[in-house]
Order: structure tokens, then sequence, then C-alpha cells
């Protein structure tokens, strides 16, 4: 069957059931079950099959859509509930609303690589972005072999087939190391779960500095940290009762470095007259915590746009291709202001 010249006859009898049902079920009908309208889309997908503009993706009559899923793990918090995601998903929506897009919003617990395919194949979205990359790194490698309209958030790694988008990690976690160094700090804690591609990057970035700037690393400070407040909490009063003397932390999240901020508090160390601390994302509560937060900006606005414009052009048949976006220092409060 000619992939270019599909037709409603074609995609009806493949599916077992009438025209008329393969017509209403492209264009959403509630007279068709959601179990069919999927199986018809899943047809009409793998048959390559020209959807006409016309034809509502998913839920509405807007120009394109485009599927955001959050993968989740057992035991893990979803990270749509962070701020600095919730950030993301509000810049991806801004700029899909500038281009007539809808934005669907999925969560799924992917066990195989299957899972993300039939993601792929049982929705009628224009572009499928992912928000969420350490677990899944190989499946969406697996998934590239065969879908090209996909887009991940997160890092660019070794041996890496699909296209991700996400800041300079490792440039920012310089530029953070590096401010620290500059204000004479000369033990610095990380605080970070380095197994997670983008916070390797920033390790990595704090790792460089040290190296330019002719500072021994004492591998006593490199703390293991979720992207928690009370992660970081506890990850940091574990440091303070080991009588660790330290005068910096760089944490590899905002989130993880307020919590640095609150574990000091507590111990009654002076921020930043005893420890300077930088976090990483700039959420928007960093300007308003007491003392401000220093961070490395991610210009979520443009990440949104990028994002929307890549997925839209990977509709029209145009090869994506992976982008780091630019950080900025945002010196406040945390590391004194001069």
């Amino acid at each position: 069957m000619s992939s270019n010249r599909t037709r409603l006859e074609d995609l009806a009898e493949i599916a077992g059931v009438s025209i008329a049902t393969v017509s209403r079920a492209l264009n959403n009908s509630s007279a068709v079950n959601d179990e069919t309208k999927r199986r018809v889309w899943k047809i009409a997908r793998e048959q390559n099959y020209s959807f006409r503009p016309g034809m509502p993706a998913v839920i509405s009559g807007a120009t394109a859509t485009i599927a955001l899923i959050i993968p989740t793990s057992p035991g893990r918090p979803t990270q749509a509930l962070t701020p600095f995601f919730q950030e993301l998903i509000g810049g991806i929506s801004d700029a899909a609303r500038s281009a007539d897009c809808d934005v669907l919003i999925s969560h799924l617990a992917p066990k195989s690589p299957d899972d993300l395919a039939h993601v792929m194949s049982s929705n009628r979205a224009d572009g499928v972005f992912f928000l969420g990359q350490s677990l899944f790194h190989e499946r969406f490698n697996k998934l590239a072999e065969t879908e090209t309209r996909f887009l991940v958030w997160g890092g660019q790694l070794p041996g890496q087939k699909y296209c991700s988008v996400g800041s300079d990690n490792l440039k920012g976690g310089m530029r953070a190391t590096s401010h620290l160094l500059n204000l004479g700090r000369r033990r610095i804690a990380f605080l970070g779960d380095i197994r997670v591609p983008e916070v390797l990057q920033r390790y990595e970035g704090y790792l460089e500095a040290h190296t330019r700037a002719g500072v021994e690393v004492d591998p006593a400070m490199i703390i293991p940290a979720r992207f928690e407040v009370e992660s970081a909490e506890a990850a940091l009063n574990v440091l303070l009762s080991q009588g660790l003397d330290f005068d910096g932390v760089f944490g590899s999240s905002d989130l993880v470095a307020l919590g640095a901020i609150r574990s000091l508090s507590q111990a009654g160390r002076q921020v930043p007259a005893d420890v300077s601390v930088v976090g990483y994302d700039n959420i928007d509560l960093a300007a308003y915590s007491l003392p401000s937060l220093t961070t490395i900006s991610q210009d979520l606005g443009k990440a949104g746009r990028v994002i929307v414009s890549k997925l839209l052009a990977a509709s029209d048949g145009v090869a994506m291709q992976s982008e780091r976006l630019p950080t900025e220092l945002i010196v406040r409060e945390s590391c004194g202001l001069g």
C-alpha cells in the first residue's frame, strides 16, 4: 500500500470497521468510543495517513497539538510537581498558544521501550515532548529507531540517538562554581544526585572550575541529594554533623540550594557571611527566599519556543537537532551583593 495514497477505505479495511466510523474517529466524534478511536489513530499513523488540517488532533480543533508526556517511576516523585518543571510547562504552553497549538499533558509509567512506542503510535499529536530523561535514555534511543517526532528535555549524552533540548549544564556548573571561587571560597560542597545526567554535567562543570582555578576538590564535599528541599537539608545536616569545614555550597538545583540554606540557618551558620550558596534553575521562588538565592538561570521562555518550533517542524518532516540553551549567573544575597 502506498504510504502517500492511503485512503479512508484502506483504514476501514484494516480496522475492520465502516468508512463512516473511521471518519468519525479521525474527527474525534463522541459517536465513537475511545478504544476504537485509539485503534483507528494507531492504524492511521502506521499507514502514514495524511490527516487533513481541519481534523482535530485528539481533543480540539487547534491547528496542531503537542503531547507533553511526564514519565514516572514507582517510588520517585513526579517531576511535574517541582517548581522548575511547572515553569517549563508554562513556557511551553505560552509558546504553543502563540503558535495556535494545543498542549496535552499525560503521565506515563513505561515499563519497556514498547510502552513508549505505544504512546507514539496511539495518539494523533503532531509532536511529543517527554519531560524526563535520566531513567529512560536507552528506551528513547530504541524509540528513535522508528520515531522522529519526539523530543526530550535533558542533556546531550554519549551515544544519544534522539533529539534533546536543555541548558548547557557543563558551562552552567562551571559558572556557578567559578563565582564561588572568585569570592575566595575554597571548600565548596556539591549537593546533587550525579546519577541524573544533567546533574552529572553540572558536577563536571564544578570539577572543571576547580581545575582551572588550581584548587583541589575534597571528595568528602560531594554530597548526594535529590531535587527536594528535605533531601538537601538532610544531606547537609550529615556534612555538618561530621564537623567538616566548608565555606561554599553549589546546589544542583534551586530546591537543593534552598534546603542547604535552611540546614545552615538551623545550625547557626550565616549565609553568606559564613557560607556562600549558589543554586541552579532560577525558579521564581529563588528571588524571594531569605536570603535571596544566587543561581544559574535557564531561559524557560526561550526553551518553550525552541521545543514547540522543533516539534512543529518535525511534523512537517524536518529532522530535529539537539540544542543547548545558554545559562546566566544571577547574583543575589546568598553570595553577597558586593
